[in-house]
Parts: C-alpha cells; structure tokens; sequence
C-alpha cells in the first residue's frame, strides 16, 4: 500500500549548478505513462457543457428527487403553460410534456443554459407536438435584453390530431449577438388550433457540433481536450455511476437509442439529466479525439450506503456484461445486432474495465472486498480474458491480475510531500491514478473534507505541485497505466465542485483552459517510452525532475519542476551518448505569482517560453530554471 513516501524539504536554494547524468539504458522498458480525462456530471460538464444540446429541461424529465417542472421555460406573452402526463404521452420514457394555450399568438421560450450563444452559424432545431394545428410555427432566436430578432423562421406544420408529430427547422444569425443572454422561442396561432391549444416535448437545438455528429459536443470544449491530446477515457464518471440509491445507478441501457427512449434520471449533484449523453455518445467521443476507453461499470453499491444482497449480485453482473457485449459484440449476439440498429455494426474494442468508483468510501469497502469486486472480476476476466479489471480503491488486496484506482485530493506542499510515493509501492497491480488536484490553498494541515476552502480555479502554486507528483508518477511509469485530473470540467454559472482542468460558461469565447491544463499539455505532448537511470549531486527540492527516452523519435527528455526556491536553480545536463554541439528545445512555463488563475473571460497567464539550447563540452547542457516553473528539455536526434 502506499502509505510510506519520501519526505521532501520545501524551501531550498542552489548556488551552483546541479549536475544530473544520465545513463543511456538500464531504465524502466515501455513506461509511456499516459494522459486522460474523467468525465462527471458535477459541473453540468455534460449537460448545459460538452453536450451540445442548448436547451434546457427540454423534455421537462423529472423524478421523485427533481420533480418534472418549467425551470427555465417562460409563457410568451399571455400564453399559459401547463405540465401534463397525458394518457398517450410521447413515450412511456418522456410521459411529461407542455401543454401551450392561449389567444392570438401564443408560446414559450427557453433561456437555455443559463444563456445562448448566438453568431453566424447553422442551427438545428426540432420539436414534437401533438394536436390539430393548420398554420405555422415560427421559430426564433431573440435577445432577452433588447428584444432584437437574431433569427427566426416559419415551420409548416405537420400536426394531425391525436398524435405526436416531430418538426424540424434551422435557424442561421447573420451576426454575433452582443451577449449570452438569448432565448429560443416557439409561438403558433391558437385561432387555428382546434381548441386553442397544443401539446410540446422534446424541444431541441444543437449548434454545429464536433466533426458534426448528430447529438454531438460542444465544439470549444472539444477542441480544448483535443489540443491537449488525452490518452483514454474514463466514463462515465464517479459518484454519478452510484447514483444516491440502487434504483438510482447509471443504467447503460436506458442511455441509447432515440432520445424519445431515453428517460434520464436524478444525477447525484442536483438536477436531472436527459441521457442524451450516453454510452454511445462517450464512445463517440472516444473514436472522435483517439481516447482508450476505460469503461467504469456498476458494482452493487449506491452513495446512501446500500449494498446489493451477495445473493443478488449476479443480476448486476450479468448486466455488466450485457453492456460489454452491447459495445464489444459481433452483430450475430443479441447485444451487438443492438448496437447496429443503432448506428454501430463495427464493434469497439475494451481493454480495460473498473469496477465501481471509490468502493473503499460509505461504507463499501466491506461488501467490495468480500464479494462485490470478485463477482464482477471473476465473470468479466472469464468471458473477456484481455481485459484489463481495475478496482476503484487499492485499500485491498487485489486479486490475479487486477489494478487498482488511487485518488488524491490535496493541498499543494503535501502533493510535493508525495513526490516519492510511488518509489516504494512494491505491489505488483498496476494502478490507475484515476482523479488527482490540488483543491485548496496551503493551510499546514491538508485538506479539510469539512470545510471546503477550495480554490474556484487551478492556480500556478497547485499547478507546478501537480507537475511534481507526476513527474513521481513518470518515475515509475512502469507501475501505472494512466493519470487524469478531476473534475475535469465546470460551468461558471451551475457547479458544485472546484477547482476544474476546463472551466466555461455558455459563451466558446470565455472558455479557461486552467493552469494545470498548460502543466498536462506540456508533459502530454513529450512521452517518455521509459526512463533512464540518472546520478546527481543533490537532493530532491526545489528541483524535481523525470528523465528518459522517446524511442519512436530518439530524442532525450528531461522533465522538471522547481517547486519553492529562493532563487533561480541552475542545472549542469548530460546524456550518456550524446555529444557535443546537439541541440535541444527546452520550454519553460512560468505565471506572474503563485495564485495566478486561468480565470473564464479572462487571458492566459501561463506564459510558456521555447529556446534552444546547444551541448557544450562534455555534451553538457546549461540552463536555468526559476522558481515555481514547470520545463521540458528534449534534445533534437
């Protein structure tokens, strides 16, 4: 277990070079440690973010939690909106909708989440109604605070009485608005409906998504994961897989198909989700940005401390591997020919699977260790013997072949504290650092669960503390498959958790990329494929550091972070075999201060500066690195 790490001082200075050398072999082979992202409903990350859709309560789901309501739709004009479960609803899974009536022109409009952005773009829209109605729809984007059309257009209907009918429209703005704050609105004539008034659900809009997948994502934040270059995938996110109770859980099978099939249900972080994110959609977005998918699966556990019976568990099981055969399967198994009706007859590949999210907290970690995590291990390593099975602790003893899922959330000085930690894990399970930030500020204590003193971004001191633990973590690569930051994204105007790697609100031009963004960025996009053993005459702090080889382009590299220094460290770097006059880029991220944030709106203050730096005698490389800075040296082959 990792309970024993090297203990580091944190206030240290140089004034002569540090001299490291760096043997050419006797490294750890193919330790490419890998990036990735968590996805988590937390921060409307998925709904009212990297799910494009721009209209919120769309199909007015709701819950015994959170009730079906009106939030975020208003009557038009002197329009009345009513809520209804008719006896012939849209489906048995969307059995609530609208009912819109009225005199003269009548409607609703919906505020989106928490704004809409509008610009010169196609619109996709479509809505359901059901009712006799012989004129038109008009559909319209409006700016709530002048009123101003931005865009709108005529919808023939197609309604017939006693049935619901979908209508399709676009809508294309001729210019930027001046703000977020728009609405989408829906009106008809209540004269030519037959009584006056007409029933609506699921009403929709997508602006152009990413590659311009239907139901797709969001292009601004796709775009920030992509220019990052995530390495897997882990989904579909922590508590919200528990859910609050048993009948609460994440199911796979009520995320796919149409959306009219989909009934979504009560996240464990405040409001209900339409699962028109689902399973199909994360795979997507796997395929879309070169992820590894790391499919987190259900284990019998919810957040309210219920456990299913061990007498019961194998229902759960044999749904877990129902799913993987709904994404792994051949056409010719009942779940894979599933898959193909939807869209997929090339199945995707799964290597790995975890179990549960953090089993080892409310009171699981008794039923995990005893029954729930055999169930699921034994019957998936069965059938699908190349898969890879995580726990989602490793406060256990791990069985055969299974990894484990380590999570960190801390103050910065004890992320630097834990530098060594994984120099003295001995167990031979691989792990998955699977949710790793620092969350609040220095305190001499650690973090306080309690008293949630956390910071509303990233900010610089976090973020060069993050970059020392990897570089732990790129030490010993050999012994980890991946690491990810956690949360990974939040909507300034609804969230429950802070700080996040990408913060955002409903204007693309406000999006942050954090200060630990530019950190991942940087150690993402200069792979090692295994270290090299290197000397030194120093100790630990302020400098840290990670050395070893890309094989595919035979260039050395040197990462490194200087982490509370009283003054700039000056390093002396050779490489066993490389000589005299060979060139390196070296880049170095600095910020203005310590608590310098990447703020929504706001510019970037990481400032990241690329030199070249030349091997003198010896095939020594000089340089400099000041402190609070993060650097990657890597020589040119």
């Amino acid at each position: 277990m990792l309970t024993e790490y090297l203990l580091l001082p944190l206030l240290a200075t140089y004034s002569a070079a540090v001299h490291i050398s760096v043997a050419k072999s006797g490294g750890n082979a193919t330790t490419n440690l890998q990036y990735g992202v968590m996805e988590e409903e937390i921060n409307h990350c998925g709904e009212g973010g990297l799910y494009a859709e721009l209209i919120r309560n769309r199909a007015f789901q709701g819950s015994t939690t959170y009730p079906s309501s009106l939030d975020a739709w208003t009557a038009v004009g002197r329009s009345r909106l009513s809520l209804q479960n008719l006896t012939s609803p849209l489906s048995s899974a969307l059995p609530t909708s609208v009912k819109v009536s009225g005199k003269g022109t009548v409607g609703l409009s919906n505020d989106g989440f928490w704004g809409i952005d509008v610009r010169p773009q196609k619109y996709s829209g479509s809505f359901y109604v059901k009712g006799s109605y012989k004129g038109s729809f008009t559909a319209s984007l409006l700016s709530a605070t002048s009123g101003k059309t931005l865009a709108s257009t005529k919808v023939k209907s197609k309604s017939v009485a006693g049935e619901w009918v979908q209508h399709e429209f676009t809508l294309t703005p001729k210019k930027t608005a001046a703000n977020t704050n728009n609405t989408l609105s829906l009106t008809f004539d209540a004269s030519k409906a037959s009584d006056g008034s007409l029933d609506f659900n699921l009403i929709s809009l997508f602006p152009p998504t990413w590659n311009d997948r239907p139901n797709g994502m969001r292009r601004d934040l796709m775009q920030a994961l992509s220019d990052l270059g995530p390495k897997f995938l882990r989904f579909p996110g922590g508590n919200n897989l528990e859910g609050d109770t048993i009948d609460g859980r994440w199911k796979w099978n009520e995320t796919i198909g149409p959306l009219t099939g989909r009934p979504g249900r009560a996240t464990t972080w405040g409001y209900e989700e339409t699962s028109g994110m689902g399973l199909v959609e994360y795979m997507e977005w796997c395929d879309d940005l070169g992820m590894e998918p790391i499919l987190a699966i259900w284990a019998g556990f919810a957040l309210n401390g219920d456990a299913v019976a061990e007498a019961d568990i194998d229902a759960y099981v044999q749904d877990a591997l129902d799913e993987l055969e709904f994404l792994t399967g051949s056409v010719d198994t009942k779940y894979g020919a599933l898959r193909a009706k939807y869209g997929h007859s090339d199945p995707w590949t799964i290597r790995y699977v975890e179990v549960g999210n953090e089993d080892n907290l409310n009171g699981g970690l008794s039923t995990y260790e005893s029954y729930r995590f055999a169930a699921f291990y034994d019957a998936i390593t069965a059938k699908y013997p190349h898969i890879q099975v995580l726990a989602s602790t490793i406060d256990m003893t791990l069985p055969g072949s299974a990894g484990g899922d380590y999570h960190l959330y801390d103050v910065p000085d004890n992320f630097v504290t834990n530098f060594g930690m994984f120099d003295n894990y001995t167990d031979k399970h691989p792990i998955l650092l699977g949710e790793i930030a620092v969350t609040e500020f220095n305190n001499g204590v650690g973090i306080d669960w309690n008293d949630k003193n956390f910071s509303l971004y990233p900010w610089w001191i976090g973020s060069v503390a993050e970059a020392v633990f990897l570089l732990g973590a790129e030490r010993n690569a050999d012994k980890i498959i991946g690491t990810t930051y956690a949360p990974y994204f939040m909507n300034l105007d609804s969230y429950e958790w802070s700080p996040t790697m990408i913060s955002f609100n409903a204007d693309p031009d406000d999006t942050a990329r954090s200060t630990s963004w530019h950190v991942y960025n940087l150690f993402n996009k200069n792979h090692m494929t295994n270290t090299l053993p290197a000397t030194w005459d120093g100790t630990y702090g302020p400098l840290y550091y990670a050395v070893g080889l890309d094989s595919v382009t035979d260039s050395h590299i040197f990462k490194a972070a200087v982490y509370n220094s009283t003054a700039d460290v000056p390093v002396s770097l050779t490489f066993e075999g490389v000589g005299r006059g060979t060139t390196a880029d070296l880049t170095i991220l600095t910020a203005p201060n310590a608590f310098s944030m990447n703020e929504v709106g706001g510019a970037n203050v990481v400032h990241s500066q690329t030199t070249t730096v030349k091997a003198g005698k010896k095939g020594v490389f000089s340089f400099s690195l000041p402190n609070l800075s993060v650097a990657v040296l890597t020589t040119n082959a």
